[in-house]
């Protein structure tokens, strides 16, 4: 690998030396804002560090500030105002092929006095929502395109954080402290999205590839645990999603061709002198162009497209309208050949179709009141379908298909959120909420049953229903040392009556400059499935108990942290060292109704089954998290190194109907995750190389029962020995080498992703074949190369 890499520089540097060498500038533009009412700062002071002459700018009457014939690169910007903390942005990448278009949210300071000097503050992790103390962090997109084996994935790029772990190779489902896969919110201009992801089950919060394109996100929110009151219906984690703006004075494009897709962005002013803008991204799977043009791809190909955008619209009096939205249609094929002696699993008898369509749009409205407040109000719909079918080829009946699986889900959401934020001084900020969503499902699902030899129909429902948010908050600086918030959050289900009363609380202490502790606690509630409230019974004359009744998920949750800046010197590359610890105490959890055995809902990836369940269930995770990171630093030399290591002790346990104490099917126990990546700068060029290593305990899994399964004809587990075995230790390599290219008014990156690049076996699993009568292996992926080539101009 050392010498491929070696070669990769060299061949670059003799393209590059053909090229005459230039020194390239860029303009970056931005807007100063306040962080709790994101209203604009005028008068704040914008300077380009280590500039010679030193080069400045003031931001105007409405914020924004304008910096001309910056040279490309990595640069430093200082912006400070009279009565804000100085915030220091260091290493922004400025690219010859587009300006810099930045939002620079400043921090009130407690003190008024107009004399105060504020230290500046260089904390790159910290969120972006003030009033998230514990588990949170910012992303940005620079980091879904520069880590390994991220590819502009928001949820892959989480893998590398404490604590998160991949639920699957095949999808970017992701295990947060040992809580099942869809426990994970997303949110997106502050209201809930439907799964923003190709190839997603319903329920499900993850799926094969992310509809999200990595042009659309500003820098956002990723949090693990202990959210605050404005969080509801999630009991893991939340992504919550910002959307940049497009470039309001200039035409702008990016081409982006790879193995996974092509696409195409564009942004731009609407009109001359107006002010607003736009920004829209088109992609396409490359292998579904290929088809197009009359190349067999084979079967079990996946085919998908997709549309995101976002339109700024301000007005002089009314406030400012922003329209967003997304779109992701997908599709997998698979025909069975009518051979069975080119069949080596019973799996390969078996035709599939499989549809996943999903999208939605919002209108934001945010109104300034005054100089103290700010409504922001969001008008979303949304809608997911999902269609799946199966049928196996019989060859005594001359490969004649018999159907197994015949699901249709269909579901549709409108939103209405209000949230007010006021200011009342720099000590007092509250922030209070209101969500309204009227939900409408037509779900329908057959499937096989082996027993009875026949398709059963589960589900079947065509109905509406509503939930309400409500939430409340208060953020209360009694100094630049000590903060706390306290809220509430509110939940109702409309169709059973369910409501839930949430409190959350965090406080944090910085006790000295370079450390603080941070003490947070939440109560948080999330809705079932659709279809399974729906569940019918296996036969019309059994008596079991309707699902319509079931209560939300539950889960109390305790954050301890610790947070220390290693390095003394504030010039220096930010090294910091974070220490969490925390206890969640799960309960309401669905669990078998009427049976005693070892099924609970919390093992499933996307919450869906077809029995009847009760919330009598209980669950505990626990663990320790450390996470060592050195953010990117730019030596004079023009070379840059950074890292981040991440390791997690944990434990995930629960209780069926049983009452007997078991692992999860999460409960790893461990995993550790390593970081590390340095850039190289010659010229106009920039070459990076990115390592991931992850390594983690093995999930659990459950025997087969050989008997029974060889009866049926199908994969069935011995209950009592559920999750009693573990997988082998999980361990993957991902390496990613770039390389960089400013030209006059253009920048070119060609990009190599190795996931798992030492082709590792690792295990997934293990079914029954009733073709041979054996138990088999499922592995995770192997080697898979993602070359990709990236024009901005």
């Amino acid at each position: 690998m050392n010498l491929a890499f070696r070669c990769f520089i060299l061949v670059s540097l003799l393209t590059s030396s053909l090229l005459h060498a230039q020194s390239f500038t860029q303009t970056i533009r931005g807007t100063v804002v306040d962080q709790s009412l994101q209203t604009p700062l005028p008068g704040a002071a914008v300077t380009l560090l280590n500039s010679s002459p030193l080069k400045g700018a003031s931001t105007d009457a409405s914020g924004q500030f304008r910096l001309t014939q910056v040279p490309v690169g990595r640069q430093t910007l200082q912006i400070s105002v009279v009565g804000y903390k100085t915030a220091t942005l260091q290493n922004i990448t400025v690219d010859a092929g587009k300006e810099l278009v930045l939002t620079v949210s400043l921090e009130e300071a407690v003190s008024q006095l107009s004399e105060v000097t504020v230290k500046p503050t260089v904390d790159k992790d910290k969120p972006l929502n003030e009033m998230a103390t514990v588990s949170a962090r910012t992303f940005s997109v620079e980091e879904t395109q520069k880590f390994a084996a991220a590819v502009n994935d928001p949820a892959r790029m989480a893998t590398a954080y404490a604590g998160v772990v991949g639920a699957d190779d095949g999808g970017n489902s992701i295990v947060i402290r040992g809580n099942a896969p869809n426990g994970l919110l997303w949110r997106m201009e502050g209201v809930e999205i439907p799964n923003p992801n190709h190839f997603s089950n319903l329920g499900a919060a993850g799926g094969g590839i992310s509809i999200l394109s990595a042009q659309l996100l500003a820098n956002s929110d990723f949090l693990t645990g202990a959210f605050p009151a404005e969080y509801g219906n999630a009991l893991s984690g939340v992504f919550d999603l910002k959307l940049r703006r497009g470039n309001t004075t200039k035409r702008e494009y990016t081409i982006q061709a790879g193995v996974l897709g092509v696409d195409l962005a564009a942004e731009g002013p609407i009109a001359k002198g107006y002010g607003g803008s736009f920004l829209v991204n088109y992609r396409y799977s490359t292998l579904g162009l290929i088809s197009k043009l009359g190349v067999d791809i084979g079967t079990g190909d996946r085919v998908f497209q997709d549309l995101s955008f976002n339109v700024y619209l301000p007005t002089r009096k009314a406030g400012t309208f922003t329209l967003f939205g997304f779109g992701g249609l997908s599709s997998s094929k698979i025909d069975a050949p009518a051979d069975s002696t080119k069949w080596s699993s019973d799996y390969d008898s078996y035709n599939e179709d499989f549809r996943a369509n999903t999208g939605a749009i919002g209108l934001t409205h945010t109104l300034p009141i005054g100089r103290k407040a700010v409504l922001k109000t969001v008008l979303l719909a949304s809608g997911y379908e999902n269609r799946y079918r199966s049928a196996r080829l019989e060859p005594a009946f001359d490969y004649t298909p018999s159907e197994r699986n015949d699901e249709s889900f269909l579901t549709q959401k409108r939103i209405l959120s209000t949230t007010l934020t006021y200011k009342l001084t720099p000590r007092h900020t509250f922030r209070t909420g209101l969500i309204g969503a009227q939900l409408r499902y037509d779900l329908s699902q057959k499937s096989w049953e082996a027993e009875r030899q026949r398709l059963l129909t589960r589900v079947r429902v065509n109905d509406q229903t509503s939930t309400l948010q409500a939430f409340g908050q208060w953020n209360y600086r009694l100094s630049e040392q000590l903060t706390m918030n306290a809220g509430v959050h509110y939940l109702h289900l409309a169709l059973n009556g369910t409501s839930s009363l949430e409190p959350r609380g965090s406080v944090r202490w910085a006790f000295s400059p370079d450390k603080s502790v941070s003490l947070g606690y939440g109560l948080h509630s999330q809705l079932q499935n659709p279809a399974t409230y729906f569940v019918l019974p296996a036969e019309p004359s059994e008596n079991t108990a309707s699902n319509r009744n079931l209560g939300f998920s539950r889960s109390h949750q305790y954050v301890l942290a610790y947070d220390q800046r290693l390095n003394s010197r504030s010039d220096g590359p930010p090294l910091r060292l974070k220490v969490e610890t925390y206890y969640q105490h799960l309960v309401n959890i669905p669990i078998s109704a009427g049976q005693h055995d070892a099924f609970s809902i919390i093992n499933q990836f996307d919450g869906l089954t077809d029995r009847p369940l009760i919330n009598t269930g209980i669950g505990r995770n626990y663990g320790l998290e450390l996470t060592l990171e050195q953010f990117l630093i730019q030596a004079a030399s023009g070379n840059s190194l950074y890292f981040l290591l991440s390791s997690s002790l944990y434990s995930s346990e629960y209780q069926g109907s049983d009452q007997i104490w078991r692992s999860t099917r999460w409960n790893g126990r461990h995993a550790q995750s390593l970081l590390i990546g340095r850039e190289w700068v010659s010229g106009a060029n920039v070459f990076g190389i990115n390592l991931k290593m992850s390594y983690y305990g093995g999930y659990r899994y459950t025997p087969v029962a050989i008997a029974e399964s060889k009866r049926l004809g199908e994969t069935v587990f011995v209950d009592d020995q559920s999750y009693t075995e573990q997988l082998p230790e999980y361990l993957r390599p991902d390496i990613r080498l770039s390389w960089k290219k400013n030209r006059t008014h253009s920048t070119r990156t060609l990009s190599l992703d190795l996931q798992n690049a030492i082709n590792r076996k690792n295990v997934f699993g293990y079914y029954f074949d009733p073709a041979s009568g054996l138990v088999r292996t499922s592995y995770a992926n192997g080697l898979i190369p993602v070359l990709s080539y990236r024009v901005a101009f």
